[in-house]
């Protein structure tokens, strides 16, 4: 049974960094492409970031490219956001989730296995 715990949230002011982290277990990653995805209260659950097998594709929200980074440690099974520059338009709950589609991909539909969620609330 595939499981993923996310953790890193909090409560920062903007323009701070957090680093949200993904654990998996009873799966190497090394063959799952994983993402991040947040919803924001009264908002649909969009695609954050998104990482490929191998590592060597990545994807991100017009949002926040530049600001984001999407890495994976595949000997520690983890997958990390690094947010810097955070803004208030990034609180939200974010979300880890894999799947076994070898190419990135944001449909939130391809992604089989989720996170419980972990909450972000950037104060201006």
């Amino acid at each position: 049974q595939v499981q993923l715990v996310e953790s890193g949230g909090g409560l920062v002011q903007a323009g701070d960094s957090l680093r949200l982290s993904c654990v998996v277990s009873g799966r190497r990653i090394l063959w799952l492409s994983v993402g991040w995805f947040r919803q924001a209260p009264g908002k649909e659950r969009e695609s954050v970031a998104t990482i490929s097998w191998s590592g060597a594709r990545t994807d991100y929200a017009d949002s926040v490219t530049g600001r984001f980074t999407i890495s994976r440690d595949d000997a520690k099974n983890t997958v990390f956001l690094q947010m810097n520059t955070l803004k208030p338009e990034d609180t939200a709950v974010y979300w880890c989730a894999a799947t076994e589609k070898v190419d990135v991909t944001i449909r939130l539909y391809d992604y089989v296995y989720w996170g419980q969620g972990t909450q972000v609330t950037v104060s201006s």
